[in-house]
């Protein structure tokens, strides 16, 4: 399998790993969000709907693999623009 180049700049966004505590953060439909361990692989998604502590998140294929839709339990997930992490996206 042949390595995407993603689209945004997650190399950028902080890791964060499964055994630290993790946001609880409100999360709604809409959201720009990244999934935190794994930033480059997963790429950075959108909310579409939320059931319970699942979100269906459109990540469309930013990521290194090309994933598109996933579903995500809320705790992993990491919202960029309510924590200010919106510019580490761009370009240099």
């Amino acid at each position: 399998m042949e390595k995407r180049k993603p689209t945004y700049r997650t190399d950028r966004l902080p890791v964060i790993m499964p055994y630290h505590w993790r946001s609880n953060n409100a999360l709604q439909p809409g959201d720009l969000v990244y999934y935190g361990p794994c930033p480059e692989y997963y790429g950075v998604g959108v909310i579409q709907q939320i059931v319970e502590h699942l979100c269906i998140v459109d990540f469309r294929g930013t990521g290194e693999t090309g994933l598109h839709k996933d579903s995500l339990e809320k705790k992993y997930l990491i919202p960029i623009h309510k924590l200010g992490l919106s510019h580490l996206l761009k370009e240099v």
